[in-house]
Formats: C-alpha cells, structure tokens, sequence
C-alpha cells in the first residue's frame, strides 16, 4: 500500500514513511510549485481525519470521502516502496511524466494527503493486494475521481 517514498524537494532528495507520524508527502500546485502536507493520520495522532495514509478509489467513487471536501492531487515522487506478502520492501520508480494520485482531505483547520488506491494489476498482484494510482502529466486531475 506504499508504505514509503522517495522524491525531491528543495534540492534534497528525501526519502519519507508512513508509520513517522511527521511523513510529509509533496503535493504539486497548479502553478508548478511543490508544497510539503501530512501524509495520513496515525492511531496516536490528534485530529478528526480519517486513520491511515490511503483512500481507496472505490470508497472515493461511492462518498465516503464527501464530508471531508476531497480534491485530487498529484504527488511527485521519484519512487515508491510496497512490502511484499512476507514483509520484504521493494522500491518502484516512476517514468518521467507520472505522478502518484493523492487526495487532499479537510476536515475545520486540519488537511492531510492520502494515497489514492486500487486494485493492483496482475503481476503487481503478487506483492500487495492495494497498489498506489498512477496518473500521467496531462490528465485533468478533477477527471480522475469522478
């Protein structure tokens, strides 16, 4: 489920994961910029969000995220890391051009970034049984959760 991600900001390279209650993802504006946000929100952490650093596609599409005024980002990562069925990290890279989907949820003064995902291909199967959405530079972000 993307347990970590490796990306640059600033001209450093970072590497961030979730269960570090201060894992930031980047998130990219509209005007090019990067801006660093909560990933997720952990059992220890104040708040009002929802548990956890993931939103799968299918609960997007049926409203459960509606409450919490859900936008689609994309979150420009380098690569990222899922754990196999036996515990085993393995790093994926993205091609020049993809992005990992995220949602921005807000809930009062709190807002956080989620990893959107979904079912995993085939072969990617094999390793997590959620697998993060890809999306390609050019895709109209508000197109990708409706």
């Amino acid at each position: 489920m993307c347990g970590g991600v490796y990306f640059e900001h600033s001209g450093s390279v970072l590497r961030h994961y979730f269960p570090n209650p201060k894992a930031v993802l980047p998130v990219q504006k509209k005007d090019g910029s990067i801006i660093l946000l909560p990933w997720g929100r952990r059992q220890q952490q104040m708040g009002s969000l929802p548990m956890g650093g993931w939103a799968r596609l299918e609960s997007i599409y049926t409203g459960k995220w509606d409450k919490y005024f859900p936008r689609a980002v994309k979150l420009p990562v380098l690569s990222f890391m899922e754990k196999d069925f036996a515990g085993q990290s393995h790093w994926y890279d993205l091609n020049k051009g993809q992005y990992i989907q995220g949602l921005l949820a807000k809930y009062n003064h709190e807002q956080c970034i989620y990893i959107v995902t979904i079912e995993p291909e085939l072969e990617d199967a094999q390793i997590h049984n959620r697998w993060p959405r890809v999306v390609q530079l050019g895709e109209p972000s508000k197109k990708q959760m409706e």
